[in-house]
């Protein structure tokens, strides 16, 4: 079989063998010009990684200074130059390392400046933290074509594509931005898939060596037996198959919780008269936190949300911890003209009248201080941004407050975070948290 194979490629000749040996020696050498494509290649990676681009990640993918010591390895590996294994090796090893010191320094940075904020992980870092089998095959088929093409002087063409499709150097910005970060699921499984990237391209080049007639001895036999290093190579790349296996299961069982939970959310918050925008779900040893986004044109109640948490807790079968942002939004229909309806005027509920709290002395109309018992009070805002109801103070909204709004002083007051909140309830009956800055108070004169 491997004889045909010779027959059907043609294997270069010894001096074209040579030459190609001493290519790949010089360029898998740790010299300064490699050491400065590392430093320039991962600056360009950690940056479209943090950036979230793709095109800025393909472009450092192009650069690929750890290729040819990967190659080299293979190459040494079929040969027996143990100089060229330590050369390769030494070059791999350092320049690894000084790729991942690079992007966690370049990601501390950042935190600190910051020049992008990190609210959460770019889609691009977290695509690198879970390999799986197909990316060993993508590994496979990469190294085969780089150190095919490599024999190949007229298939020099073929390396840029080869470098894209085998990545090395985002997986390990990705490592580096995972310490910085410290997270360690992120740093363990974008390490996994560069290891994987590493070894597997590696045996692939030495395959491509072998059926090509390289060998570390002069005497050159057509039917020569499988060298012991390729075997190892290829014991060592099966190995792989059993981290990755396990990663794969457990994204996909996690992908499928997340559906079944995202389902379940949007069937609850449909129930609700609303529309589900977003979902974030963190794990937790007590159970799950939500946070979800809403998009409704009525408010929802306090008594609502808790109602929503229950029923999700119970058909989740695990404990749960809800919060919700709500987005108030008008649907309108093209199809369908609005019509003014006297539901849309003010009634007289909002009108102030005297009651038998109020007292028959004239007073100012107006006072920028509150007393302890309850009251009446007026928001004094502008439309723009326009005052929110609160839970508590600082805590989740449960409602919108219009200029001009009646609102019932209930004569508690906190201070949070500097600001002085008061309890108060609107004409719908929500009783909530205001700034006590944004109210001002009325007192009702009779009419004389």
């Amino acid at each position: 079989m491997i004889q045909r194979f010779r027959q059907f490629v043609h294997p270069p000749t010894a001096s074209e063998r040579e030459k190609i040996v001493a290519e790949i020696s010089d360029s898998a050498a740790p010299d300064f010009d490699f050491f400065l494509l590392v430093v320039l290649s991962c600056s360009i990676a950690t940056m479209g990684l943090i950036t979230n681009s793709p095109a800025v990640i393909i472009g450092a993918m192009l650069v690929a200074p750890l290729m040819s010591p990967i190659i080299g390895l293979g190459l040494a590996s079929i040969t027996g130059k143990g100089k060229l294994a330590e050369s390769a090796l030494e070059a791999l090893a350092m320049g690894a390392g000084l790729a991942i010191l690079l992007s966690m320094i370049m990601t501390m940075v950042n935190r600190a400046l910051p020049f992008v904020a990190m609210y959460e992980l770019p889609n691009e870092v977290l695509a690198r933290t879970h390999p799986s089998p197909i990316d060993l095959v993508i590994a496979l088929a990469g190294g085969l074509a780089a150190a095919y093409a490599m024999t190949r002087p007229n298939m020099s063409a073929a390396l840029p594509g080869v470098a894209i499709a085998t990545a090395l150097m985002p997986p390990l910005c990705t490592v580096g931005i995972g310490i910085a970060l410290g997270n360690r699921s992120v740093a363990g499984g974008a390490l996994l898939l560069f290891t994987t990237n590493a070894i597997t391209i590696a045996f692939a080049a030495a395959l491509i060596f072998f059926l090509q007639g390289f060998s570390s001895s002069r005497k050159r036999s057509e039917n020569r037996k499988i060298p012991p290093s390729l075997m190892i190579s290829a014991a060592l790349t099966i190995v792989l198959l059993v981290p990755l296996s396990y990663y794969s299961l457990r994204f996909f069982n996690e992908a499928n919780e997340n559906r079944q939970i995202n389902d379940i959310v949007s069937a609850e918050v449909g129930q609700l008269n609303a529309e589900l925008v977003e979902l974030n779900v963190q794990r937790t040893t007590d159970g799950l936190n939500m946070i979800i986004t809403v998009r409704t044109n009525t408010p929802l109640r306090y008594n609502q949300v808790t109602d929503l948490q229950k029923e999700v807790a119970t058909a989740l079968q695990q404990p749960v911890t809800l919060k919700v942002n709500q987005v108030l939004a008008e649907q309108f229909d093209p199809l369908v003209p609005p019509t003014f309806t006297p539901t849309t005027q003010f009634t007289p509920t909002l009108t102030l009248t005297p009651t038998a709290t109020l007292t028959s002395t004239p007073v100012p109309t107006a006072t920028l201080t509150f007393t302890p018992t309850p009251g009446l009070a007026e928001a004094i805002i502008g439309t723009m941004p326009p005052l929110k109801l609160y839970q508590s103070p600082g805590g989740p909204v449960i409602g919108n407050i219009t200029r001009g709004q009646s609102l019932y002083l209930l004569g508690e007051r906190e201070e949070y975070e500097g600001v002085v909140w008061v309890n108060v309830m609107d004409t719908e009956g929500r009783v909530g948290w205001v700034p006590e800055l944004y109210m001002y108070s009325i007192t009702a004169t009779p009419e004389e």
